[in-house]
């Protein structure tokens, strides 16, 4: 291929990137790499969720089972930040990406030979439902932990809705696997789990070559004398300072209102999961009764249908708004587009909580959360140290998530338990939550101001 061909193949490239977010000459091929990085990951987890499902939801009562469950996750999460912070002090980036990702390969592993082993589909269900809501929000923490260390704050705004765009079409390829489920055969669950540990060895071959790239354009940089190249070199290949995820959400007030936040999101969220599991499995539950329908594959459909409706509306929120509604109201601004669109929601399903209405609702919501929301979340921290980075975000988005999750579970229990509360009054409980959720994000924001009006620091990692 001729020197001219390549300069236009790389122009056409460039401007079809440029259709998605403000990317500049000289960031496209980094954005590419870890918007594919992005998409694979999200794609895995996505032929792994409806498995959580599918494995937990089989009987009346597992909704509620489903819902305690989160406790668990969070009081696990308090171990596994505390070592995460250690490794993270001890090696570099692109180490602590490919150990952490082998270890949970290696329990997905492990997973395929306790059911070879003759394990009970209710005991792996509740096994893998805590370990899968380890595995999403830890290492989608730690990847964008990882796109933050790369970009500045002004450069990351710009960039971070195409990076996102990539986690958004993974999510809509991992909710179409249904025809990969009646391909594999026999154990297909387990079959599943396997494929997905391969698309995570991938994964982690694109870390390390997004981060040996970066480490060689800096030390080029340097030997040409540019400014900060020789810190950016030596930063890249260092470990992170001590101390833990905790102490720096703690000390900080903008780390610790955006904790609140997430917090309150992952009430509302897991309160409304609830909803749609009790009317999806008292739906499910007919449908055996009626028609002999197979429970297991009626939950693992239903729940695929659901995601991948979620999974569109997100792709088409990044497609089409995110960069949009950055320019237009910037990072700060777009935190209250989510409350808002579920305020609406749960004040509609309160007055009848009908299948139909409660998908579409949750679909709307978590679209709008995997897509502007999440890709929001990531870009707050592009104004934090580096530290805070990797160890705060880890901590924000693991055990605050988990956090909210077992408040809402501790509700549910008292619900459900106590006061036979309905599901149109678990939604109106949603409501009193996304105002308190508003509130708190309008601190967030207030802080975010704050910091950005201080004077800019050149970003180490750049």
């Amino acid at each position: 291929m001729s020197q001219d061909q390549s300069q236009t193949n790389y122009s056409l490239f460039y401007r079809f990137l440029r259709l998605f977010a403000d990317i500049r000459k000289g960031e496209a091929f980094k954005a590419f790499l870890l918007a594919l990085n992005s998409f694979l990951l999200l794609m895995a987890y996505y032929i792994l969720k409806p498995l959580r499902d599918a494995l937990l939801l089989v009987d009346k009562d597992s909704p509620v089972v489903k819902s305690y469950l989160s406790g668990a996750q969070a009081i696990l999460f308090i171990f596994v930040i505390k070592g995460f912070s250690r490794l993270s002090s001890r090696v570099p980036r692109h180490i602590l990406i490919t150990w952490t990702t082998l270890f949970f390969i290696s329990n997905i592993v492990i997973f395929y030979f306790l059911n070879l082993g003759g394990m009970s589909i209710k005991t792996m269900g509740i096994i893998f439902f805590i370990w899968i809501g380890v595995f999403n929000y830890f290492v989608v923490a730690q990847f964008w932990g990882f796109a933050n260390d790369l970009y500045s704050s002004d450069v990351g705004k710009r960039v971070f809705p195409l990076i996102a765009l990539g986690a958004t079409s993974g999510a809509v390829v991992g909710t179409r696997m249904k025809w990969l489920r009646d391909l594999v055969g026999e154990s297909w669950e387990y079959k599943l789990m396997l494929i997905s540990g391969v698309i995570l060895l991938i994964c982690i071959g694109l870390a390390i070559l997004i981060h040996k790239r970066e480490v060689r354009k800096s030390k080029e940089e340097k030997e040409q004398g540019l400014p900060a190249a020789k810190e950016r070199a030596s930063v890249q290949e260092q470990p992170l300072k001590a101390g833990g995820g905790f102490r720096l959400v703690f000390k900080s007030r903008y780390l610790f209102y955006i904790a609140l936040m997430i917090g309150i999101l992952n009430f509302v969220n897991a309160t409304g999961e609830y909803i749609i599991s009790d009317v999806q499995t008292r739906a499910s539950l007919e449908a055996v009764q009626t028609a002999g329908a197979d429970m297991q594959k009626s939950i693992h459909s239903a729940f695929m249908d659901y995601q991948f409706l979620t999974s569109v509306i997100a792709l088409i929120i990044q497609l089409f708004l995110v960069s949009r509604i950055f320019r237009w109201v910037g990072v700060s601004g777009a935190l209250l587009f989510l409350p808002l669109i579920a305020l609406g929601g749960y004040a509609l399903i309160s007055f009848g909580a009908t299948l139909v209405l409660v998908r579409w609702v949750k679909s709307l919501e978590n679209g709008t959360d995997y897509s502007l929301q999440s890709t929001t979340k990531a870009a707050l921290f592009l104004i934090t140290p580096r530290e805070e980075k990797y160890k705060a975000k880890v901590a924000i988005d693991t055990f605050f998530v988990r956090g909210g999750d077992t408040i809402s579970a501790l509700a549910i229990l008292v619900g459900t338990q106590l006061l036979s509360v309905t599901v149109e009054k678990f939604a109106l409980v949603n409501v009193i939550g996304v105002g308190i959720w508003i509130a708190i994000c309008i601190l967030v924001i207030k802080e975010y101001k704050k910091i950005k009006a201080k004077p800019v620091e050149i970003h180490p990692s750049l």
